[in-house]
């Protein structure tokens, strides 16, 4: 996809503070170059636009209306200091990561909202916050309601569905480090589901040996019933035994619940959280 590159003075706006000037990278794709000017003024507004769509702590996504082009940009928190100066020089921001990351999984034919521009705030040594934008993506579901609604109508096809999803995302060596129950956005197409990833920062383009593909699965659900379902489906894909591969999935999932648990039980002792 052809984008266009430009660094740009912006006076930007915050709350309860005065207007100052920062420098941005700006990577827009070809498609939206009409909307240059308000993305800019995204950025200088974010945080007196839009409608915030969950409850992140540390990053802020917003749903944002411009003239009849529906958008979400996320905004990533500034890193630490260290995290600052790796951004600007070793490694690729979040931002950017996320766009790129869009753009690569839509070539091998993997579902995810069309990635619009990125925006990263850069100084003469350090990176600081960075922005990414996507179309925004009307759907029905997303995996969490299949865990919290086991009433859900099609509930095992779509859970079927989904484990061929994710055995053909590992067939074309992605390995989506975030696949978790709140990053995989479903359309329902008469029966016929389709799964969008989001929070697409965390990736690595290899293969994977069936551990791997098993550990995969680790985040999705503590529910002993999802797995054995998906477990059965992802049996028949890979013409292997139903019950190792379950017995796979589930060591691995219980092994993160485990310590998910431990680290919860932590933070209670020592943060108070």
């Amino acid at each position: 996809m052809y984008c266009f590159c430009e660094y740009r003075w912006i006076f930007i706006h915050r709350q309860e503070k005065k207007p100052h000037r920062m420098h941005y990278k700006a990577v827009i794709a070809d498609p939206y170059q009409a909307f240059k000017k308000e993305f800019f003024r995204v950025i200088s507004d974010f945080d007196m636009l839009g409608e915030k769509i969950g409850k992140g702590k540390r990053n802020t996504v917003k749903a944002i209306n411009l003239d009849g082009l529906y958008i979400n940009v996320k905004s990533f928190q500034v890193p630490h200091i260290f995290n600052q100066l790796a951004y600007r020089w070793l490694r690729k921001s979040k931002a950017r990561r996320s766009y790129e990351y869009a753009n690569l999984l839509l070539s091998k034919g993997i579902g995810t909202p069309k990635p619009v521009a990125y925006f990263e705030h850069v100084g003469p040594f350090s990176l600081k916050e960075s922005f990414y934008f996507s179309e925004q993506l009307v759907h029905d579901l997303t995996y969490r309601t299949l865990i919290h609604e086991p009433g859900y109508p099609d509930h095992e096809n779509i859970l079927r569905q989904f484990t061929r999803f994710t055995f053909d995302m590992q067939e074309k060596e992605v390995y989506f480090k975030d696949h978790s129950p709140g990053n995989t956005l479903i359309v329902n197409n008469k029966g016929s589901y389709a799964f969008y990833l989001v929070d697409l920062n965390r990736m690595e383009f290899k293969h994977m040996n069936f551990e791997e593909r098993m550990k995969n699965f680790n985040r999705l659900t503590p529910k002993k019933e999802m797995v054995a379902i998906m477990s059965d489906e992802y049996a028949k894909l890979s013409n292997l035994d139903p019950a190792f591969v379950f017995e796979r999935m589930w060591h691995h999932t219980l092994e993160f619940q485990n310590s998910h648990e431990r680290k919860k039980d932590l933070k209670k002792k020592y943060l108070g959280k």
